[in-house]
């Protein structure tokens, strides 16, 4: 029964996107900005938990819509307007990550005007009662994790965060990337293996 509703809710949800893509693709600007209000703090989510970097996040943010809004015509309704949106938004924040070069040493804790975006800063208690044993472990198993997607090359981070952030599921992430879901998986188990070497004795 719940899961009938829940599946009614995302059917009605998807005709509303289709409705507003149609309309947008005619033109209708008023639909385009609808549809970027709707999808907006998904993509600067998205981009922040990948690049780790509030000013990165947002040239992405804006290259991601400009793209949306030139290429909006070419979408053929063959695949979710969401993983159409991430593909995008994965290959723009690829081509940052292999600007880099280097890659240099980035915040662990990321604040904006709207709160913290990055999902891994709330690990730590801070709590004036908290236990501070509890703390230290907290802040050794933050740290252990940036070190170890620091580590990982720009697919691989691109992969775990897709499957453990954004909690897509292997095909979907393989769509994204225009990839298999086995490359995905086969992907996904290398950043799993260099994450839990990175966490040490820690997990």
């Amino acid at each position: 029964m719940v899961q009938d509703v829940a599946e009614a809710a995302g059917a009605r949800l998807t005709t509303q996107a289709d409705s507003l893509i149609r309309a947008a693709q005619r033109g209708d600007q008023d639909a385009f900005e609808q549809l970027v209000r709707a999808y907006d703090q998904s993509v600067l989510r998205h981009a922040m938990n990948l690049l780790r970097s509030p000013e990165e996040a947002r040239d992405v943010y804006q290259e991601v819509f400009l793209k949306v809004f030139r290429n909006l015509h070419t979408f053929r309704f063959d695949c979710s307007f969401h993983t159409w949106l991430y593909r995008i938004v994965t290959n723009v924040c690829l081509d940052h990550l292999r600007k880099r070069g280097v890659r240099k040493e980035e915040p662990a804790v990321v604040e904006t005007g709207e709160g913290p975006l990055d999902r891994l800063e709330n690990v730590e208690e801070t709590s004036a009662h908290a236990d501070p044993e509890r703390n230290m472990w907290n802040r050794q198993l933050h740290e252990r994790i940036e070190e170890g997607m620091r580590d990982l090359t720009p697919r691989e981070r691109m992969v775990f965060e897709l499957r453990h952030y954004e909690g897509l599921r292997l095909r979907n992430i393989g769509e994204i990337l225009g990839t298999t879901e086995d490359a995905a998986k086969n992907c996904l188990f290398r950043a799993t293996q260099k994450m839990r070497s990175a966490l040490g004795d820690l997990v």
